[in-house]
């Protein structure tokens, strides 16, 4: 058992993607993946952990409680001022807290977002893109699509899943873009995410005291505290707008650069299901996780020490060929099984089938509603967001017509 890779020393992060391919990880990581699945790496405070690249590596360490999701006991792997030490979990925060805490949120949580209660938000779903679509359609020939089409449909929907008043919605939706978008000063979205996070706790009271058809209302039978309420609202309201809204806008930049897979989804209703876990592998929009070790643990013949980091390529492993038949292709026939985009353990999105449903409806409803939607700008003037957690675009400028 080695602690130390015989082929090189530890690598650095790569985070460059190829020019003139936003939607392939940076080709390093194939190296690194062919190489073995597991390569030292160091850290940009100097730590020396690891990186995971295959697809049976990542799945095997995601897997295992001896790895922690604790935000505090992990070494950040991008560099950028004021991360070299990582702050615990805010309260609420489910993707930073080990069990028994993770547990209880998460069994609280986990029937409220079913399967069958998902799809039955279908029709809801259905209601929000044909009016999203006919105000694009009012507002065009030309709109950006993040901001007329991506962003309001999953910010609705978290809207309504969990009870935001029709008033209070405007309000959600601009603290929301602040926080997500690329103009927006450390300090702008520090005062949106309190102002969100005052928003989202007059919301628990208001539901204590009269209690609707949501899902904030039905917590509050809970034994949750109006503070965790409150921190689990803000964080389902950020995590089911951001990854969903990226997914949408990345996911139309990548079929109007492959027409004829744009053609098929347009052309044939039952391939929605498939085409949609294709794109969550080919995009892998939440790219990187990073786990620490809570105990020595041997993984693919290396031993991890405990307290090191070890970096997660959920693109690697999702471009992984020893699981993917020629994984660098989008192919909407694909059967994607398998894919990592949603993370996988006890950690595995909890709003996944949310996220499904809406990209069920939204993808195929813009291809059907506008079927000569093509890109108002070069591919290489769509302003990509490399320099974020989730990949995505910040801007689509779209157009239609003759």
């Amino acid at each position: 058992m080695e602690n130390q890779p015989s082929s090189h020393g530890p690598v650095q992060l790569p985070t460059t993607r190829p020019t003139g391919c936003p939607f392939d990880p940076p080709s390093e990581l194939a190296g690194l993946r062919e190489q073995e699945g597991l390569s030292r790496m160091r850290y940009p405070d100097g730590h020396i952990g690891w990186l995971a690249t295959s697809h049976a590596t990542v799945r095997s360490l995601t897997a295992d409680p001896r790895f922690s999701s604790r935000y505090e006991l992990m070494h950040y792997p991008f560099p950028g001022p004021g991360m070299t030490e990582m702050p615990p979990a805010p309260v609420g925060d489910l993707t930073g807290i080990d069990q028994p805490e993770h547990t209880r949120y998460r069994r609280l949580l986990a029937g409220k977002f079913t399967v069958r209660r998902m799809r039955q938000l279908t029709t809801r779903v259905e209601e929000i893109t044909a009016e999203r679509l006919d105000a694009m359609e009012r507002q065009g020939p030309s709109v950006d699509l993040v901001e007329a089409y991506a962003h309001p449909v999953p910010a609705l929907m978290i809207c309504e899943l969990l009870g935001v008043p029709h008033g209070d919605r405007e309000v959600f939706q601009r603290h929301a873009a602040t926080l997500s978008g690329l103009d927006a000063t450390r300090e702008e979205q520090f005062a949106a995410y309190t102002a969100l996070q005052e928003v989202v706790h007059g919301l628990v009271l208001a539901k204590r005291a009269r209690p609707t058809d949501d899902l904030l209302s039905d917590l509050t039978a809970s034994d949750l505290t109006d503070t965790e309420l409150a921190g689990i609202g803000s964080f389902l309201l950020a995590a089911g707008l951001d990854t969903t809204a990226n997914m949408i806008g990345l996911g139309t930049f990548a079929l109007l650069s492959h027409p004829e897979q744009a053609a098929a989804l347009r052309g044939e209703p039952d391939l929605a299901d498939q085409a949609v876990e294709e794109l969550l592998r080919y995009l892998s929009i939440a790219h990187t996780g990073v786990r620490a070790a809570l105990e020595d643990v041997e993984l693919d013949g290396r031993l991890i020490k405990a307290g090191e980091s070890v970096t997660i390529s959920v693109a690697a492993a999702n471009r992984d060929p020893a699981k993917f038949a020629d994984p660098d292709t989008l192919d909407l026939r694909r059967k994607a099984t398998g894919h990592l985009a949603f993370g996988h353990g006890v950690h595995q999105c909890l709003g996944q089938q949310l996220a499904r449903v809406e990209l069920r409806v939204a993808l195929p409803a813009l291809f059907t509603r506008f079927p000569e939607l093509r890109l108002a700008v070069p591919p290489e003037e769509v302003p990509l967001r490399v320099d974020m957690d989730v990949y995505g675009v910040h801007r689509l400028p779209v157009t239609w017509g003759k």
